[in-house]
């Protein structure tokens, strides 16, 4: 039987797919599906992902991969440094109320550009195209916290974690997410991809 007909039916189980696709990654195990030509005439007719991940576009973070799925598994959204915008919010809604994935990820990764574009604006004053400019916006409030003591790569990881949380708290503050939270039908994680060992590390 094809993995994409074994759809969890919880958060929690959708949640433990993740994981234990990861662990395939990092392991060296990972299954890349060959999909068969039945399999992908099947996904023509209705797409039943049973999670939601909101990622970074960075070339080198792919969540197919990182989470060894297969096609018509995850529903995915990737925007540079994982930003919160109402297209964003609009596909997310979509994947809530259409296609009913229980569970849903903000993945961020170490070493984020746009995560460190927006610290060199707020620490040093560093300045970027117009558009890229409206991006970091989208980062900036959630980075306002973090210890001035930080340096280097300690600062660069709770950059990464902050930007994760706070893409969490801008999603967790729509209607749309309060009322399927209160629910019971809808969960939502955080977490951040480490490129020295494949992990994907959830944040608690």
């Amino acid at each position: 039987m094809a993995r994409h007909d074994t759809r969890p039916r919880t958060a929690d189980e959708a949640l433990a797919r993740l994981v234990d696709g990861n662990a395939r990654f990092v392991a060296g195990r990972a299954r890349f599906p060959t999909v068969r030509k039945e399999v992908l005439a099947g996904l023509a007719k209705q797409q039943r992902p049973y999670a939601t991940i909101l990622g970074c576009s960075d070339s080198r973070v792919p969540p197919e991969l990182v989470f060894d799925a297969g096609f018509g598994e995850l529903f995915i959204v990737r925007v540079a440094g994982n930003v919160v915008s109402p297209e964003v919010v609009g596909t997310l809604q979509y994947a809530g109320v259409h296609l009913e994935t229980p569970l849903f990820v903000v993945l961020g990764h170490e070493g984020c550009g746009a995560v460190a574009a927006a610290l060199a604006a707020i620490r040093h004053g560093a300045r970027e195209r117009s558009r890229i400019e409206r991006l970091l916006q989208n980062i900036t409030p959630g980075l306002d916290s973090l210890p001035t003591r930080l340096t280097g790569e300690a600062l660069m990881r709770a950059a990464v974690e902050a930007n994760v949380r706070w893409s969490m708290h801008q999603l967790l503050e729509t209607p749309e997410a309060r009322m399927r939270a209160a629910e019971g039908v809808m969960k939502l994680v955080g977490a951040v991809f480490e490129f020295r060992t494949g992990r994907v590390r959830f944040l608690p």
